[in-house]
């Protein structure tokens, strides 16, 4: 009998592509929920590199995980200085 074997789903893999990244944040944010976003932008953070975005941003590494993890509640000014850092930017329209 043969065996299947899994493999763990890492999104980070995936978010090579600024237009992926877009899409990405874009139905994240299109569902509504804030730790979904949260966890979204680590994902992308993860992807660059989380020491890179450390450097880019003045922030701590550790405290860095720490604020993508589901439940935080990081200050927006933690959050544009990341987005700003993935050269990601947020526009609002009606």
């Amino acid at each position: 009998m043969n065996k299947l074997e899994l493999t763990n789903f890492d999104i980070a893999e995936y978010l090579d592509d600024k237009k992926v990244i877009a899409e990405y944040l874009s139905q994240i944010l299109a569902d509504g929920d804030m730790d979904e976003l949260l966890e979204a932008i680590g994902h992308i953070a993860k992807a660059k590199g989380m020491s890179q975005i450390a450097k880019d941003t003045g922030l701590g590494r550790e405290s860095l995980y720490k604020t993508f993890h589901q439940g935080s509640k990081p200050k927006f000014d933690t959050i544009a200085k990341v987005l700003n850092s993935l050269g990601v930017k947020v526009q609002v329209s009606v």
